[in-house]
């Protein structure tokens, strides 16, 4: 499935819960969304956990600290 047709779906679901369910629904379609889509790109292996727990710039910002 190409990520047009993904986001096509997405949107999609957010509007018909938006549209039916008020805008808590629709806050709550999205909050799982997204968490669906961290778990999904976890499980095909292109996030890895220690991905959401290191800071930016990582061991070079350590390095040019001493």
């Amino acid at each position: 499935m190409s990520m047009a047709v993904a986001g096509l779906l997405a949107g999609m679901a957010l509007g018909f819960a938006g549209y039916f369910g008020g805008f808590g629904a629709f806050l709550l379609v999205a909050a799982l969304g997204a968490v669906g889509f961290v778990a999904g790109r976890f499980l095909d292996g292109d996030l890895e956990p220690g991905e959401f727990f290191r800071r930016a710039g990582g061991r070079e910002r350590d390095a040019r600290r001493r």
